[in-house]
């Protein structure tokens, strides 16, 4: 398998892409938009073949690459069906298998951040979104989120993974890359060290968050599939 972890700085977002090296078929997990260009030259320096956007959900903190890299390499969208989305190509349900290759991807409903959120669990790493971050958690106070569905959406669907399982999640502002299911159960400051549900629902309420800088314009395009009007 080929595996690269990209950063996109103005957002603090990492999308991933995964190619099946039999094949060259490959995936792009939450890719941004103003990064269409550094995925365009990975894929043809890799000699890949682009199959699938995937991703974890309508974002609030920029616009998806998932249009722009439709339009030229001719990938399907993955969305989840309760995201919002029905530009997308494929809009799945907790459960679907996608094959790419001699990979393949669990799509797990991960919702509480927002109602369409899914993780994609390969065989040892899963790749959670803004569900479940290192050290922390995605926020749940706009796009019907809900503090106690996160709860139960992480601890039922994520932490149930086995425990060397690698966590990649969609964002990280402290400089870190990964982490292990094993790690955030037991050191997760928002739900880990056996938090119960109603300390997590509390936390989250007392976060007071500043409005999210580019939701305004990300939200409308991102259900759009990347498409800005003005």
């Amino acid at each position: 398998m080929l595996f690269r972890q990209l950063f996109d700085t103005e957002t603090s977002t990492y999308s991933y892409l995964l190619a099946c090296e039999r094949t060259a078929r490959a995936v792009l997990i939450d890719p941004v938009a103003s990064e269409t260009e550094t995925y365009s030259q990975l894929l043809q320096a890799l000699n890949l073949k682009l199959i699938y956007t995937l991703e974890t959900h309508v974002h609030a903190d920029h616009i998806t690459g998932s249009g722009l890299l439709r339009e030229k390499f001719g990938s399907k969208s993955v969305v989840h069906r309760d995201a919002g989305a029905m530009c997308a190509d494929l809009l799945v349900t907790d459960g679907v298998l996608l094959q790419v290759g001699d990979l393949e991807f669990e799509v797990r409903h991960t919702p509480g951040h927002t109602q369409g959120c899914v993780s994609y669990v390969m065989a040892d790493r899963v790749f959670t979104g803004d569900a479940l971050l290192i050290d922390g958690s995605g926020r749940t106070d706009f796009q019907q989120g809900d503090a106690g569905q996160l709860y139960d959406s992480i601890t039922g669907k994520l932490f149930t993974l086995p425990p060397d399982t690698l966590v990649y999640p969609g964002h990280d502002y402290q400089g870190n890359t990964v982490s292990t299911i094993k790690q955030e159960i037991a050191k997760n400051a928002r739900l880990g060290a056996g938090k119960s549900r109603e300390e997590f629902i509390a936390t989250m309420k007392d976060l007071k968050l500043d409005y999210p800088r580019f939701i305004d314009k990300a939200l409308p395009a991102n259900q759009s599939c990347g498409s800005i009007t003005e």
